[in-house]
């Protein structure tokens, strides 16, 4: 069975930790900072497989050279679109990824929009998405395109309804607030926020979530939806089309009044 482990990095990181019952070797997404990820494998006796990294910011990049430097047998796996320091195997949208001697196995979506290149990864169930899809949200266009990003999350979307969403921040809270903005009446949204208050007062993470909870819930995920291209259009002081004029609609006006 395999276990995905939050290893917490500066104010809101998570460095996802995998690891298979019984097995010493872990391998893990996105790590930021390698000092957490070393005191938390040399506590546990456990040693690195594998490093997955979604895409090129240094908040997402910044460990590899040190545990490269404690492990360096350990893998290096990402973005072929993306300059990434250090990586040792570059990947692309339908490649495949085994760990644990082929007992875990990922496939790698493009997934570009927050950067150029923004890969992620799906298996048993479970998707490490990186910062394009957050709980509750998504992430802000940097070097990637709106177009790029609104067809990145219909791809994600279309995932199956029980896929555990693995991002790469505790964004939830906030990103519900802007949510609440733009459905107040949506009764999954008003359940998941005082689900989500609780988690947060306990500092428990609220990571994972859900497919079926995020199309629910999510704004970006339910641009065709009346109510909210109805907000979307409040805040433009025009009509959208469905879909993608909806979505960046969306996109643009929590960069400019929101966050």
């Amino acid at each position: 069975m395999l276990s995905c482990t939050p290893i917490p990095a500066f104010d809101d990181n998570y460095i996802w930790l995998l690891q298979r019952e019984g097995d010493p070797r872990v391998a893990v997404v996105d790590p930021g900072d390698e000092a957490p990820v070393i005191a938390h494998l040399e506590a546990e006796g456990l040693a690195l497989e594998a490093i997955l990294v979604t895409h090129k910011h240094w908040d997402h990049v910044g460990g590899i050279e040190g545990l490269k430097a404690r492990w360096p047998e350990a893998l290096v796996q990402g973005p072929a679109g993306e300059p990434i320091r250090g990586l040792e195997r570059l990947l692309a949208g339908g490649d495949e990824v085994l760990l644990h001697d082929g007992e875990t196995r990922f496939q790698v979506l493009d997934v570009p929009g927050h950067t150029e290149g923004h890969i992620a990864y799906h298996g048993e169930s479970l998707l490490f998405c990186g910062d394009t899809l957050f709980a509750g949200g998504c992430g802000r266009v940097f070097s990637g395109t709106f177009e790029q990003l609104y067809h990145s999350l219909r791809k994600l979307a279309a995932l199956p309804a029980h896929t555990l969403v693995y991002c790469a921040h505790e964004y939830t809270l906030d990103n519900l607030g802007f949510a609440q903005w733009v459905e107040p009446d949506n009764e999954a949204l008003k359940a998941r926020l005082i689900a989500t208050r609780q988690l947060r007062e306990r500092d428990a993470p609220t990571v994972p979530s859900a497919m079926v909870l995020e199309t629910l819930t999510n704004p970006f995920l339910r641009c065709d939806e009346p109510g909210v291209r109805a907000a979307a259009e409040r805040w433009a002081g025009h009509a959208l089309e469905p879909g993608f004029e909806v979505f960046r609609a969306l996109r643009l006006w929590k960069d400019k009044d929101y966050d």
